[in-house]
């Protein structure tokens, strides 16, 4: 294995929580943004904390602030001695190709990317159905006709959510307009919530009076914006809609909780294997929310038909197309 390059800031990694079992040590490391991003970070945290709540077993941690951080963050993890380390974010795929092969007798997770090794497992979501029902959500509260999607960074997987967004908002209305705005064509658009604003008050300003932000931490700045100009917006990853209750119309859920929550408790038990995980509304992987923030403005009638869409989906009789390079 090449020398470890044990960093300033990566050799702070923290243990979260006391290790309830000393022959099994789990590991995350986030995405920029944090683990308090409000959104797809918070999703894995979330996870990895249900584990812990569960099991007893602490996990250790990192949050990285810059790409060069990501060798070297997944490099201590596996000196650190972890038996499991979840990657959260396709950014980690080039660096935990080459350190899955060095290390294997590690087992290794990553969110959204596939790496094809013995020792990883590849977990990737089917953002293009969930973000179908709340295309068509959008397209059933909008009045003007006009709906808006700001993304993050300029990425196909991003494009898979927007393409499923407009494949729903056109399912419920065919003439309907969608308006698409990216943060960035950089990692720093993860986290430009000035930037997601911008676009969203441009959008406004062009009739839109409903927006998707898919843009983890940035995509808060979007739902600001719709706050504070009486309309709607729809969160995503997490369940968004206590930020602004009333104005977000629901949250596109990716379940990333489940996934770390899982792989923690399969690399537990014994019963974790490698390969790619696919997961969509059949698997729960991907959905919307509704609770006591929304539900004034998410109507029965709306879940209705929600719903219905939801189940021809998983019955393979309404086709939703993933975004295609």
């Amino acid at each position: 294995m090449r020398t470890l390059l044990a960093a300033a800031a990566v050799a702070t990694a923290t243990l979260s929580g006391a290790a309830g079992a000393a022959d099994f040590q789990p590991a995350i490391i986030f995405d920029l943004g944090g683990k308090f991003d409000k959104s797809f970070n918070e999703a894995a945290y979330n996870g990895a904390e249900r584990f812990k709540n569960e099991s007893g077993i602490g996990y250790l941690e990192f949050e990285v602030t810059n790409e060069s951080q990501r060798d070297q963050a997944l490099r201590r993890m596996v000196q650190r001695g972890a038996s499991i380390i979840v990657a959260v974010g396709f950014g980690y795929a080039t660096p935990l190709d080459a350190i899955a092969q060095e290390a294997p007798e590690t087992k290794f997770a990553i969110i959204d990317s596939v790496v094809d090794r013995p020792n990883v497992q590849s977990i990737v979501f089917k953002e293009h159905e969930g973000s179908f029902l709340v295309g068509m959500a959008a397209a059933l509260a909008s009045k003007t006709g006009k709906v808006g999607f700001v993304g993050g960074m300029d990425i196909p997987l991003i494009r898979n959510f927007a393409y499923g967004y407009e494949q729903g908002v056109r399912h419920v209305k065919p003439d309907a307009t969608v308006i698409a705005n990216y943060t960035g064509t950089t990692p720093a658009a993860w986290t430009d919530t000035g930037r997601a604003s911008e676009l969203a008050l441009g959008q406004f300003d062009q009739g839109v009076d409903v927006v998707y932000a898919a843009a983890g931490l940035a995509g808060t700045g979007a739902l600001q914006a719709a706050a504070d100009k009486g309309k709607l917006s729809i969160g995503v990853d997490s369940n968004q809609n206590h930020l602004h209750p009333g104005s977000v119309l629901t949250s596109m859920l990716k379940r990333v909780d489940n996934a770390v929550y899982n792989a923690f408790k399969t690399a537990q038990d014994g019963t974790w294997q490698p390969g790619v995980l696919s997961l969509g509304l059949a698997e729960d992987g991907v959905g919307y929310s509704v609770d006591e923030h929304n539900k004034e403005i998410l109507t029965p009638d709306m879940i209705a038909k929600l719903e219905e869409a939801r189940a021809q989906i998983i019955a393979g009789t309404l086709k939703v197309e993933p975004y295609q390079q």
